[in-house]
């Protein structure tokens, strides 16, 4: 799907939706382009798994394999390390927020706010 048509990320959030209905919020969380499938027992690890690259294959959607990530317990997904038990902040958003200088007029203050 062509990224450049301004509803496009809308549409195709719509479609893996509809893709994955019955999984979503269970077993699948898909934002635009990243797809975490989770697990709640390792022996449901490859139904599960099956079940999504069934589905993919379904509806023709190729995955990157560079991408992909099997059997972790933690990973970084849009900007958060998410973990068995907690959701983490990745170390370098904080980072970077405690190096940014601190405004020195209205001008600057409304930026920050803004943003």
């Amino acid at each position: 799907m062509p990224f450049w048509l301004k509803n496009a990320s809308a549409t195709y959030q719509r479609a893996m939706q509809r893709i994955f209905n019955d999984m979503f919020h269970k077993n699948v969380e898909c934002y635009v382009d990243d797809l975490v499938v989770k697990l709640k027992k390792r022996e449901n690890n490859f139904h599960d798994l099956r079940k999504v690259f069934e589905r993919l294959r379904r509806y023709q959607l190729k995955m990157n394999p560079s991408k992909c990530a099997f059997g972790v317990t933690s990973e970084k997904f849009l900007g958060f390390i998410i973990c068995r038990r907690s959701i983490k902040i990745q170390q370098a958003k904080i980072d970077a927020i405690l190096r940014m200088p601190e405004p020195r007029n209205i001008y600057e203050l409304k930026i920050c706010k803004e943003s």
